[in-house]
C-alpha cells in the first residue's frame, strides 16, 4: 500500500528562477529557517532522472546500491560537499523504497536531519525547465519562483565566468523562464506555485518572507532576514559571484543594468521582453527600438533554443515509455528517519 500524501509541513520545496535572479540569497534565507534545510546547489537530481533507465529496476537492491554509490561518489554530483557520511547514505538508499524519487528524497532528508531540520528543499535555477520531472518524483512539491528585472539578470549573466552564451542567449533565458512561470502558475495553482520579486524581497525582507512562509505553511522565522551570517559560514569565498551574500541584504544592485549594459543591449532586451517587464512593474528605459538586424539575430537564437527544448521533450517522452519502474517517491512523511 502506498504511503499517504505528505502533510503540508513536509512538502519538498524547490526554488527556481532565471540564473542571477537572487536564488542563492533566497536559498540562504530559507535555510536560515528553523525547520527548513536547503543545500548549496547539487547536480545529481536532474542527471539521475535523465539517466534513470540506465540504473535498472530499482526493486533490485543491488541496483539501488549502485545508484546510491553514483550519487555519493561521483564528483559531478557535488553530494560529497554536503557533509554527510557516504557509506551511511548508501545503506539508507539501498534499504529504502524502490523508486528514484525515494532515493533522491533520502539524500535531502538526510541533509535536513544533519542540520536538525524537519523539512527539505532544493535550489537550482534550471529547475524552471524541469518542473514536470520534479513533480513526477514529488507530486506534493511546492515551487518558489524568484523573479528579477530581466535587464539586471542579463547584465549579471554576461559577467559570469561560467556563462558561455552571448547577450541573445541571456535575454532568451529570462524570457523563457518568465513564460514558463506563467504556464506553471496556471497549471499548478496557488497552493503549489508561488512567485515573488527580488526587488521587493531585498527592500522589505520581513514582509516578503512572511508571505512566503504563509504559502509554505510555516511560521515566519526572523533569522531568515539575516542570511549573511549563514553565508559567511557556508558560501565559499572562491565563488566570487556569490560574494554579496556575505553582506547584509541590500537594494544596491537593483536597477544596476543601466550602468552595466550598453544602450543597444538594453533596447534589444526591452524589445524581446515585450510586455513582460511592465507586468512586473519594471520601468522602461525610454531608449529607441533596436535595429531590425539585431532583432532578427535574437529571433534566430530564440528559435534554435526552442528547437533544442522540443527535442529534449521528445527524448523525455521516449524515456517515460522505457522506465523500468515508477519514479514517484514512496517515502512516508510520517517516517522522517530511516527504517531500522
Amino acid at each position: 500500500m502506498s504511503p499517504g500524501p505528505a502533510s503540508r509541513h513536509d512538502r519538498p520545496i524547490f526554488v527556481l528562477g532565471c540564473p542571477r535572479s537572487g536564488t542563492t540569497l533566497l536559498r540562504l534565507m530559507l535555510h536560515s529557517h528553523a525547520r527548513i534545510a536547503i543545500p548549496a546547489e547539487t547536480k545529481f537530481v536532474l542527471p539521475a532522472y535523465t539517466e534513470r533507465c540506465e540504473f535498472g529496476d530499482l526493486r533490485v537492491r543491488e541496483n539501488r546500491r549502485a545508484l546510491a554509490e553514483w550519487i555519493t561518489s561521483d564528483r559531478s554530483t557535488k553530494v560529497h560537499a554536503l557533509g554527510m557520511d557516504a557509506a551511511d547514505l548508501v545503506d539508507e538508499i539501498a534499504a529504502g523504497p524502490p523508486s528514484l524519487g525515494s532515493a533522491v528524497g533520502i539524500v535531502f532528508r538526510a541533509y535536513a536531519r544533519l542540520h536538525g531540520k524537519q523539512r527539505w528543499g532544493d535550489k537550482r535555477p534550471s529547475y524552471s525547465q524541469h518542473v514536470g520531472a520534479l513533480l513526477r518524483m514529488f507530486p506534493d512539491a511546492q515551487f518558489v519562483h524568484l523573479v528579477r528585472d530581466g535587464r539586471d539578470c542579463v547584465a549579471s549573466l554576461m559577467e559570469m565566468p561560467w556563462f558561455d552564451g552571448d547577450v541573445h542567449h541571456a535575454i532568451s533565458a529570462w524570457r523563457e523562464t518568465i513564460d514558463r512561470g506563467r504556464r506553471l502558475a496556471e497549471r499548478l495553482g496557488p497552493d503549489t506555485y508561488y512567485e515573488l520579486q527580488y526587488e521587493r524581497l531585498v527592500a522589505d525582507p520581513a514582509d516578503e518572507l512572511t508571505r512566503l512562509c504563509g504559502f509554505l505553511g510555516e511560521d515566519f522565522d526572523p533569522a531568515m532576514t539575516r542570511p549573511e551570517g549563514l553565508a559567511k559560514q557556508i558560501v565559499p569565498s572562491r565563488k566570487k559571484w556569490h560574494g554579496r551574500t556575505h553582506d547584509a541584504v541590500t537594494t544596491s544592485r537593483v536597477g544596476s543594468w543601466a550602468e552595466r549594459l550598453d544602450p543597444w543591449e538594453i533596447s534589444l532586451a526591452e524589445a524581446a521582453f515585450g510586455e513582460r517587464l511592465a507586468e512586473y512593474g519594471y520601468e522602461p528605459s525610454g531608449l529607441p527600438k533596436p535595429p531590425a538586424s539585431q532583432l532578427a539575430r535574437f529571433t534566430r537564437t530564440a528559435a534554435h533554443r526552442r528547437m533544442a527544448q522540443h527535442k529534449a521533450a521528445l527524448r523525455e517522452r521516449w524515456k517515460q515509455h522505457h522506465e523500468p519502474n515508477p519514479v514517484e517517491s514512496l517515502l512516508a512523511a510520517e517516517h522522517p528517519s530511516p527504517a531500522t
